[in-house]
């Protein structure tokens, strides 16, 4: 669906209109090629560069605080001359990724700024990429959280993610993962699951109503929570095809991340699901733990998989959860069917090391046929 109009269109503006953005970036890979890359693209960037702040919030990971004088000698002194103006925010320790990005969301909404757009650490912008985010975003007020149509570097004409997945039992995933682009047919603006925290902007408005990142979560599927929690509320999601981010995404990466990534999908399960629907889901997902440790065996990493049931099988870390979801189940204004909707029935595969037999023809078919005649079957509050 292409939901912008004419009167939405930044030409239209004055440029005293445009709104003020700032681009918060998360520096926690220090790879100087990041840097560059993110450099050269706000060089060029066609929205006012007086409208844009560029916030780098850099999590410590060096004693010495090294790369920190990377950013003061190769960012700073172009600072409101050649790319937008700079605030550099350093760390003592690292933050994670939700409360690293929790700074500069808060540093944008003190100081008076209309949205925000997080910036991966390992990517950059195309030109024109932020004025179509900010036309999507005022031509409909129903939109919480506009995500940038993300693309591989430097195979750019590959999909990182046209909007994320979310399978029902609580994984998410880039959608479109390495499928051409050019193979595939995108409206202006298409609705999504939840929106890749790689490249996405939301309001400041927003963030100031309803909380920003969760920093419990610290890293991994803390878009997908924040994604939830705004269709919740009754607010969508979109990605728009015109802003283009280049990421240099790497899949391996992801995968190390194993203990954050089963840990914060039970908690999503938790939040956001009634208990009926949980109860449900249950007999699948108790099915899908057996081939879970079956992989975590083969592939070594069995050890991650029972720092998740000892996290959860203390039951002091079950309070956190809990609190968070009377919060969410109070405020919500949607039906778990309708959250439910917007869910996937397999688990697409993001790279091809992980491809499996088994999951591809036995647990997929199995998931999928569960998810239909019970999940969208059974599942009507």
């Amino acid at each position: 669906m292409n939901i912008l109009n004419k009167d939405s269109s930044l030409q239209a503006r004055n440029e005293g209109d445009y709104p003020k953005i700032a681009i918060v970036y998360l520096l926690y890979y220090h790879n100087e090629s990041y840097i560059n890359n993110l450099v050269s693209a706000l060089k060029k960037i066609t929205y006012p560069k007086d409208k844009l702040e560029l916030v780098i919030v850099a999590n410590n990971h060096e004693k010495d605080g090294s790369f920190v004088h990377y950013i003061n000698d190769a960012v700073m002194p172009l600072s409101g001359i050649e790319i937008p103006h700079t605030t550099l925010i350093a760390n003592q320790e690292n933050l994670g990724f939700s409360a690293g990005n929790n700074q500069g969301a808060n540093w944008a909404v003190e100081n008076g700024f209309d949205y925000v757009f997080f910036h991966n650490n390992d990517g950059f912008l195309a030109l024109n990429a932020i004025e179509p985010l900010v036309e999507t975003l005022e031509s409909d007020k129903k939109i919480a959280i506009a995500q940038s149509l993300v693309l591989l570097y430097p195979e750019t004409d590959l999909v990182n993610s046209i909007g994320n997945s979310f399978h029902y039992l609580g994984f998410g995933f880039a959608g479109g993962y390495r499928q051409r682009i050019k193979d595939i047919e995108l409206p202006k603006v298409k609705e999504v699951d939840y929106a890749s925290g790689a490249a996405f902007m939301i309001s400041t408005e927003l963030i100031k109503k309803y909380g920003a990142w969760d920093s419990d979560f610290y890293i991994y599927h803390e878009d997908l929570d924040w994604g939830l929690r705004m269709r919740s509320l009754g607010l969508k999601l979109v990605m728009v095809k015109d802003s283009v981010f280049y990421h240099q995404y790497q899949f391996s990466r992801s995968i190390m991340k194993f203990y954050w990534m089963e840990r914060n999908r039970h908690a999503v399960m938790l939040m956001y699901f009634k208990w009926p629907t949980l109860l449900l889901l249950a007999p699948m997902a108790i099915v899908l733990e057996f081939g879970l440790w079956f992989f975590a065996f083969k592939n070594g990493y069995a050890g991650k998989r029972w720092e998740v049931y000892k996290y959860w099988l203390n039951f002091k870390n079950w309070s956190i959860w809990l609190n968070k979801r009377k919060q969410i189940q109070t405020t919500r204004k949607v039906t778990d069917r309708e959250m439910l909707r917007h869910s996937v029935a397999e688990i697409v595969f993001q790279d091809s090391s992980t491809d499996n037999f088994l999951v591809k023809y036995v647990a997929n078919p199995v998931m999928k046929a569960y998810y239909y005649v019970v999940v969208r079957g059974l599942i009507w509050w």
